[in-house]
């Protein structure tokens, strides 16, 4: 995880969340459906808290508001009510990958250029070796890419600005939370401590959406972000934990929480300690062994944080 300040960023509605993420490959650069980040993440919260005229304001990413939580609040948060969610599409910068030595794909999954050209896996790779520059996008429905032999669904884009080339993983954000827990916490543990996982992990990934690296990818595979092995480190107790909480997220006076969190107590208060809020990872299997729930263990590492789950406009 990357030691920074938590942070609230405001939602309001706007015309709407109409649909899944869907990011145009540009060589030049990402772009979205709806006129960037901005204009797409208007996520409808459905909040306990309302919102006070502060954090009515429309998001921009240069309006993140930096806030504390209220010590004093020990209150178990509230679960809401099953709704639909969104899933929208976040990109993974595989910097774990880095050098790209092997692309393969496997269960139908196929390359093409930018212009949609198919690209066989022999003159992939030695595009990889040789070219300076270059886009490639590989993936399918239900299909698999090897980076480096390590297996990713969703899309894989090869990317090549001069710099090297870079993996960006484009994947929806449910099915990336579900490989985050299974990276971050030993996917055997207790269920209740999964859930409290896929929450942080989900809370934390769609921060980065709304305020992502740069405009090729949102956030990195590394414990920097929060580590992400792709297939490898989904399972299905991991997947379970993140259906359980489908598109469940900290929030704070209606706006959403960068929420940290680390392995140990000593290294949460070490690393986090100064700054309000952060979940010992060891601390939630403790409590979750004694019995509690998710939202209540979320409740004693981030105090006066609720629960919101993202959802459609209307």
């Amino acid at each position: 995880m990357r030691l920074v300040r938590p942070l609230l960023l405001t939602l309001t509605a706007s015309a709407g969340l109409a649909a899944l993420i869907a990011w145009s490959t540009s060589a030049k650069r990402f772009n979205t459906d709806s006129q960037d980040t901005e204009a797409l993440l208007s996520a409808l919260f459905d909040a306990e808290a309302q919102l006070d005229s502060e954090d009515q304001t429309h998001l921009t990413a240069k309006r993140l508001q930096q806030r504390r939580f209220d010590p004093s609040a020990g209150s178990v948060p509230a679960v809401p009510a099953p709704t639909e969610t969104v899933d929208p599409q976040v990109r993974i910068a595989l910097l774990s990958q880095r050098p790209l030595r092997q692309i393969s794909t496997k269960d139908g999954a196929a390359c093409r250029t930018q212009g949609g050209t198919p690209v066989q896996p022999g003159v992939l790779n030695g595009m990889l070796a040789e070219a300076t520059t270059g886009f490639v996008s590989c993936g399918s429905t239900g299909g698999s890419v090897l980076v480096n032999g390590r297996a990713y669904e969703g899309t894989i884009h090869l990317l090549n600005r001069g710099n090297g080339w870079l993996a960006i993983n484009q994947i929806n954000l449910e099915r990336y939370v579900a490989s985050v827990v299974g990276a971050e916490m030993p996917s055997h543990w207790n269920g209740e401590a999964l859930k409290a996982q896929a929450v942080a992990a989900r809370s934390y990934g769609l921060v980065h959406m709304l305020r992502p690296a740069n405009s090729d990818w949102n956030l990195g595979d590394t414990t920097r972000w929060q580590a992400y092995a792709g297939r490898s480190s989904s399972s299905l107790s991991t997947i379970q934990a993140t259906e359980a909480t489908r598109g469940l997220v900290l929030s704070f006076k209606g706006g959403l929480v960068e929420s940290l969190y680390a392995s140990t107590q000593e290294i949460s208060d070490e690393a986090h300690g100064h700054l309000g809020a952060s979940m010992s990872q060891h601390g939630a299997q403790e409590l979750a062994q004694q019995g509690l729930r998710f939202n209540e263990i979320l409740g004693r590492y981030y105090a006066g944080a609720s629960l919101a789950r993202i959802k459609t406009d209307g």
